[in-house]
């Protein structure tokens, strides 16, 4: 598992064509992708399966915690991507609510168009 941002942050701006907004790359494909919206209510659960190709879920809003494998859960929130390869058994859980975009095909590299979520020393993202 690997926990990318797409926050603005991590984003560029754009002012061409009298534009003043920022664009944060996600993922591009070069083979088919499948592209849903998932809405997880309030103590839901997407319960723990093996992954059956490459899946990103970009969170749009809320949190949760993922997790991989026997790993310990991960808290994300909304601006940052979980990627799960094909074959890893994963999980994610909301306490209070999250919606993602979830794509899934079998040619994606996420690493390629966003930056890797890191940790402080007391556990911090940034």
């Amino acid at each position: 598992m690997q926990i990318y941002r797409f926050d603005p942050e991590s984003g560029k701006q754009i002012t061409r064509f009298d534009s003043d907004f920022v664009m944060s790359r996600i993922i591009q494909t070069s083979e088919n992708a499948h592209v849903g919206c998932m809405h997880l209510s309030a103590n839901r659960v997407v319960g723990y399966h093996e992954a059956v190709c490459p899946q990103l879920m970009a969170i749009v809003s809320g949190a949760g915690q993922v997790r991989s494998g026997e790993n310990d859960a991960v808290h994300v929130k909304a601006g940052e991507a979980v990627f799960w390869e094909k074959g890893e058994w994963h999980e994610t859980k909301t306490e209070t609510g999250l919606m993602a975009i979830v794509i899934e095909s079998e040619v994606l590299t996420p690493s390629a168009y966003m930056p890797v979520r890191t940790v402080d020393s007391v556990g911090r993202s940034s």
